[in-house]
């Protein structure tokens, strides 16, 4: 069951855990294999392992809040219109 959070004005339909799919066109600079090139991250599968709403103990809202594993060195932040559930 998928249970709605709403922290800081952020709507997250997703939860820590679920394993999701890049379903857009993101290109990042920072994967391990490419660094500092332009790699487009679209198909890549992952798990969610946090959803960013705090730092340092204090509240933020983040532009990027889902921060899903990829590989045990790849890591990325996006938002939920990129990620679809899988």
């Amino acid at each position: 069951m998928v249970v709605e959070q709403q922290k800081l004005g952020v709507n997250v339909d997703m939860k820590v855990g679920d394993r999701v799919r890049v379903k857009d066109s993101v290109v990042v600079y920072h994967h391990p294999e490419h660094r500092s090139q332009a790699f487009d991250i679209k198909g890549l599968e992952g798990e969610i392992v946090a959803i960013v709403t705090q730092w340092h103990d204090r509240p933020v809202s983040a532009n990027l809040p889902l921060l899903v594993q990829f590989s045990k060195k790849f890591k990325a932040h996006l938002r939920e219109n990129e990620l679809e559930i899988i």
